[in-house]
């Protein structure tokens, strides 16, 4: 009796140890199977959403083109001025202009800005007053030349000197006088 026991024991452990490996076979299956169909699933749902994106929300331009540039503007009655322009994301804009002389005060002028990508302009319309715009030439991703009312290029000694780089293209914001 006790080897029928004996032998019963070992037969009923060897059939759950069998069980437990078909079964645990069988959950591997399914678990890889499940993973691959939330996958596919993932894949798709990316795919639909990037058909849609672009017609969903189109892309604003003027959000690409944006930073803070500085220069060191010529002037005719003084040595110069420090020029730091500001394009925000939202399509503002705030210029910081100084004459270089001890003591200077800093002017501020708050505005919207458009940029233009076809004729590579940027201009800038005050707030407080807005038939007093200001516009530049897009020379390259970080470089700005300031044009004059007609809309042209100074042209002549000082010509190189109406540029305004931005920030990220300059090693350092100190302009020295020379």
């Amino acid at each position: 009796m006790n080897t029928l026991k004996k032998q019963l024991k070992q037969s009923l452990a060897l059939f759950f140890v069998s069980v437990l490996f078909s079964v645990n076979s069988v959950n591997a299956a399914t678990d890889l199977t499940a993973q691959q169909k939330f996958l596919e699933a993932r894949v798709m749902n990316h795919q639909q959403e990037a058909e849609h994106a672009a017609h969903l929300n189109p892309v604003d331009k003027t959000q690409e083109f944006h930073g803070v540039f500085y220069g060191f503007l010529p002037c005719e009655n003084c040595n110069g001025i420090k020029a730091t322009l500001s394009l925000k994301n939202n399509s503002n804009y705030l210029l910081v202009t100084q004459q270089a002389k001890e003591s200077s005060r800093e002017f501020y002028e708050k505005g919207k800005y458009t940029w233009n990508e076809e004729n590579k302009l940027v201009l800038l319309t005050p707030r407080d007053n807005e038939s007093n715009t200001r516009q530049y030439r897009i020379k390259d991703e970080g470089t700005l030349i300031q044009l004059d009312d007609e809309g042209k290029q100074a042209t002549g000694e000082l010509a190189d000197r109406y540029i305004l780089r931005r920030s990220d293209t300059v090693k350092s914001r100190e302009v020295h006088i020379h």
